[in-house]
């Protein structure tokens, strides 16, 4: 399994999305050098660089990304010829922390990094916007932050409609071609001032000529696929599952070639080489396969490593790490305390 290397800034737990939602702050992510594992030759890096270098990490490419990026890239071309009220779009579904919005963000690099080697000197053009559903959303603070990720300017006095024509013009004007939008299970068209922000989507994706490309956790069970905007959802978007990744699946072992790319990329002078993959029974437990706790799990564990002196993962250093909630509730249920007898209820 390959890996991509990941920004000083970004990736898996370490992944900012509000530094993105700029133009400055997208176009400064994709184009970072990425950090890079210990090469053959190379002097042996500061406890200092090391810290920074787990901190950050690599990104591993899995199977959802692999998919992610081959439908993208398919739907773009599907859509540059298609009537725009018939263009296809994607929609990057799962439960929290199985790397959704790296998956999403890791595709816009892409697309922004192809754009620029074929750009001419001089092209202004914005391949990319990066918006994130802001809580509670409604239609008007939708389009507000779509102007701000070009920097439009938005005042109180601007009506919905305003906003609106300001943006479709200005991101057709700056080229825009990949539109991801993060975090599309805050839209709950059940309320009216949701209902408002999905049907603004639906008006926008018809008036900007570009892909659509969409994320949020477990999209396919929540009220954005019901009803009767729901269902003109379903019919113009193919889902890619982004879930938990299986210990099994037929022959292979996903997770198991995971934890393996990922070994490969510590810089630890004490470690191993297979003693993680041999504990993949423990982590895929541990983790319930979750690719986001996983790379949190082994980069806490290489910190800890490095802080201590030990430079190296055991088992007993993985055990001492605490991860995140929903990963800890998993592994460590935690249960009632018994009642003694005759206490009252």
């Amino acid at each position: 399994m390959n890996t991509s290397r990941a920004t000083d800034a970004q990736e898996q737990e370490t992944v900012e999305p509000g530094a993105v939602t700029t133009w400055d702050g997208f176009a400064r992510f994709a184009a970072t050098p990425p950090s890079a594992p210990p090469q053959a030759g190379e002097p042996p890096r500061t406890v200092e660089e090391r810290l920074a270098y787990h901190s950050a990490f690599v990104t591993v490419r899995t199977p959802a990304l692999d998919a992610l990026s081959r439908s993208v890239r398919t739907v773009m071309i599907l859509g540059r010829h298609q009537p725009v009220t018939a263009r296809p779009s994607l929609i990057v579904t799962g439960p929290a922390t199985t790397g959704k919005t790296t998956a999403l963000l890791q595709v816009g690099r892409a697309c922004h990094l192809a754009h620029t080697r074929r750009a001419h000197p001089g092209d202004e053009s914005v391949p990319v916007a990066y918006v994130l559903v802001p809580p509670a959303a409604t239609a008007k603070t939708l389009a507000a932050e779509f102007a701000r990720y070009l920097g439009i300017p938005v005042t109180a006095r601007m009506t919905q409609a305003q906003i609106t024509t300001a943006v479709c013009h200005t991101y057709t004007a700056a080229g825009v071609r990949l539109v991801l939008i993060d975090e599309i299970h805050r839209l709950n068209p059940r309320t009216t001032s949701g209902a408002e922000a999905a049907d603004w989507i639906k008006d926008v994706t018809e008036r900007v000529p570009a892909t659509f490309v969409y994320a949020g956790i477990d999209v396919a069970s929540t009220a954005l696929f019901s009803g009767v905007r729901g269902a003109q959802l379903a019919g113009r978007a193919c889902l890619i599952d982004c879930g938990a990744l299986p210990a099994r699946l037929g022959t292979r072992e996903p997770f198991r070639d995971l934890i393996t790319a990922m070994e490969q990329a510590l810089d630890l002078h004490a470690h191993r080489n297979g003693s993680l993959p041999r504990l993949a029974p423990y982590l895929h437990e541990r983790t319930a396969g979750r690719i986001g706790s996983l790379a949190r799990l082994i980069r806490q564990a290489a910190i800890e490593a490095l802080l201590d002196g030990t430079e190296k993962i055991t088992k007993a250093s993985l055990d001492s790490v605490r991860l995140d909630h929903l990963a800890e509730e998993h592994y460590r249920p935690r249960t009632p305390t018994t009642r003694r007898r005759g206490s009252p209820a």
